[in-house]
């Protein structure tokens, strides 16, 4: 008996050290592959279609991570569903560092308002949150109104009609949210398929208001008078439209709302992975010309360590959920 036990213990013993050692090799090939990373191609998917800020990004991203860690970095397209299409297939990915998602605030969003999510949260990692441009508000040249708190009580007793480049976008989100619980008056969403039909539609006054992201276009034709903007949901001026106020200066303070670009990874990637490319994407936000363009086209810069982005990204899901659910928005 005293025999059977010892021989027991011994093939036990073998086990846990067997294990032990294959463990070992597992954390071994682990830090040899970040060690070496990249080894191959960098596949970035960005969740938009071309032509878009978060298309435009991820390109000049890409060209800089490829000639920084000297690898070919393809940048693919798959937009659809706000942006899930591209996350979900990155969320499914080998954690390895080779395949990358570009996208937006709508990651953030689409986890409260999209009812049959394919991943949660918990599958992506931010690798960085590399720009940001607040929401705005703004309406046509032609309107009397200078400002969010004249065009309030010009609308005094009616219905404010405003447009957006969809239902459950930031803007739409943000400025539904803005009327019913700050600013406490009457307001209908008109969605449009896009940014530019709405711009249209607000400098044409078939509307009363355009909701948008401050960066990209709206930027360009509040700088060039074009559309008068009425404030910005931000915490100071935006060095793009320096005359456009922010809310807090006009009496709703401590609310912000920004859409921005970012980078993922899949979760459980290598933490020395990630933290090379989140340093070469700071590298790269950080020299003038992209410093510049980003200005330009009304985003603002932003650079932070891998785990401040992934904070960034937590909060902002957090944020976000909370208009959603006040709003009683959902999209099955």
């Amino acid at each position: 008996m005293l025999r059977r036990h010892a021989i027991v213990r011994q093939m036990m013993i073998r086990h846990v050290v067997a294990a032990a050692a294959a463990a070992l090799l597992v954390v071994a090939a682990g830090r040899a592959e970040a060690e070496n990373y990249p080894a191959n191609k960098i596949t970035l998917i960005v969740g938009f279609a071309p032509g878009g800020i978060a298309d435009t990004l991820a390109r000049l991203i890409g060209q800089g991570l490829s000639e920084r860690l000297h690898q070919t970095v393809v940048v693919e397209n798959r937009s659809g569903a706000g942006g899930d299409i591209a996350a979900g297939v990155v969320a499914r990915a080998n954690p390895d560092g080779y395949t990358l998602l570009a996208t937006t605030t709508a990651l953030a969003i689409n986890e409260t308002l999209h009812e049959h999510n394919p991943f949660s949260r918990t599958d992506l990692t931010a690798v960085a949150i590399a720009a940001s441009s607040p929401e705005a508000l703004a309406t046509s040249p032609s309107n009397p109104a200078n400002n969010l708190v004249e065009f309030i009580k010009e609308m005094k007793g009616k219905t404010i009609n405003f447009g957006s480049a969809g239902v459950g976008t930031g803007s739409h989100i943000e400025a539904a949210y803005f009327f019913k619980f700050l600013a406490k008056v009457p307001a209908q969403h008109i969605p449009f398929q896009g940014g530019a039909p709405a711009i249209t539609a607000t400098i044409g006054n078939q509307i009363d208001l355009l909701a948008t992201t401050l960066g990209g276009p709206a930027a360009a034709q509040i700088a060039s008078g074009k559309l008068k903007g009425l404030g910005i949901a931000a915490d100071k001026r935006a060095a793009v439209t320096p005359n456009v106020p922010t809310y807090a200066e006009q009496g709703f303070p401590g609310f912000t709302a920004a859409s921005w670009v970012g980078f993922f990874a899949p979760a459980k990637t290598d933490p020395e992975i990630l933290a090379t490319l989140n340093k070469t994407i700071d590298d790269i936000i950080q020299t003038p010309a992209v410093q510049k363009r980003l200005i330009d086209f009304g985003f603002e810069p932003i650079v932070g360590s891998q785990a401040q982005a992934d904070a960034m990204f937590n909060s902002e899901v957090d944020k976000w959920g909370k208009m959603v659910k006040a709003l009683g928005l959902s999209i099955k």
